[in-house]
């Protein structure tokens, strides 16, 4: 029987476009065979990406996302917005989608506040996720699993991070203390000890590529591309040491968070910078905050090693700075552990997991780590669309 092929669509924090990863599960339980979760052997990856594409947005359509994550778009807005993503997801899947037997979509963010919070509005813990899937399975004819993050919170979690179960299943390996870090719009970790689920702990350490992205962004540049303006200025101590004061930091996991607190406009400024001097502060206080969450939380546990995946991983500024704050901990990459010739990647990883996760929701298989997000219990995540054909 050939192995399930699942299509994972992907649009990060950073607003920047749609990843969609074709991933091919050989020695998987076959879709719909009803088999139970199989035990794992071995080390990863447990899975072959056999394809990947990146669609980026257009202008138009990344401004009405950074809007509505802005909060200044009002429910007309909204609405039409969450059908126009719909619509690009279609556009992204449309390469692949006919060899996929199954589409798992996350769609795009654009409000994240997994705690009360009456000093910004939210009376209750919520996260909204646009991109409509009717859309996709209409103009694929696959079934969609798409909505992963409102069952977890509906159970008491935070709806983040869900892609620890993913990196269980595909990365973990027997005898290797592990985290997988991804370096997006926002930095989060998945630290895994071995092959036992029990043990996993992820969470959100704070800021990746956001504030360095609104710096870029008062330059004229959608991002800084290879560090190239925070090279240019100096670190403003006064700046780094009081953003480092954020209470989020003193938070212990489970927690998540987004743009919704990362904003240049909701930290303080103690001067006015330049711009290259506020990417450089914005560079450092990335570094800074990942490598005092591993601090705080990881290290005690033993750790061996940390693979970098995003972006930023292709920022050398920001890998440079982030493995001198880790040492002695060797700062990794994908190709560095040969795991590219499975075909994960940085730009891979994020896609191909919400990929396992649609796979495992079609398998009725529960597919979150709950404590991880802070649930009750592990849920069953996502929702199936499918086309609706007669």
């Amino acid at each position: 029987m050939s192995a399930a092929r699942v299509l994972g669509l992907m649009s990060g924090t950073s607003a920047d476009g749609i990843d969609a990863v074709l991933l091919e599960l050989p020695g998987w339980p076959a879709l719909g065979s009803g088999a139970a979760f199989p035990a794992l052997q071995g080390g990863g990856p447990r899975g072959r990406v056999v394809a990947h594409t990146f669609t980026p947005y257009p202008p138009d359509l990344r401004e009405a996302v950074l809007a509505a994550m802005r909060s200044d778009s009002h429910t007309a807005a909204l609405t039409q917005l969450h059908w126009w993503l719909g619509e690009a997801l279609l556009a992204a899947a449309a390469p692949l989608a006919a060899s996929a037997d199954l589409i798992a979509m996350h769609g795009q963010t654009v409000q994240h506040q997994p705690r009360v919070d009456p000093a910004v509005g939210w009376g209750r813990p919520a996260t909204l996720q646009l991109g409509e899937a009717a859309v996709v399975a209409q103009g694929t004819g696959r079934p969609v699993v798409a909505n992963f993050r409102a069952a977890d919170v509906a159970a008491g979690g935070q709806g983040a991070p869900l892609v620890p179960y993913a990196d269980w299943a595909l990365l973990s390996e027997a005898g290797m203390r592990r985290s997988v870090h991804n370096l997006g719009g926002i930095s989060n970790l998945t630290y895994l000890p071995g092959l036992d689920p029990a043990g996993v702990l992820a969470f959100d350490t704070g800021p990746a590529n956001c504030l360095m992205d609104e710096a870029a962004q008062r330059a004229g540049l959608t991002c800084d591309e290879g560090g190239h303006l925070a090279r240019q200025g100096t670190v403003h101590q006064p700046t780094l040491e009081a953003w480092l004061e954020h209470p989020e930091f003193l938070r212990p996991p489970p927690k998540s968070t987004g743009r919704e607190t990362w904003r240049l406009d909701r930290l303080p400024a103690p001067v006015v910078l330049s711009v290259p001097d506020l990417a450089a502060t914005a560079t450092a206080f990335t570094a800074h905050s990942i490598a005092a969450a591993y601090q705080r939380w990881v290290l005690p546990l033993g750790l061996d090693e940390v693979v970098v995946a995003g972006g930023g991983a292709r920022n050398p500024e920001l890998m440079r700075q982030l493995a001198a704050a880790l040492d002695p901990v060797p700062l990794r990459t994908f190709a560095e552990l040969g795991w590219d010739r499975a075909g994960f990647s940085d730009s891979t990883r994020e896609a191909a997991a919400f990929a396992f996760l649609g796979y495992a929701r079609a398998q009725r298989w529960p597919n979150t780590l709950p404590h991880t997000t802070g649930a009750r219990s592990a849920v069953l995540a996502g929702t199936l669309a499918e086309d609706a054909h007669a």
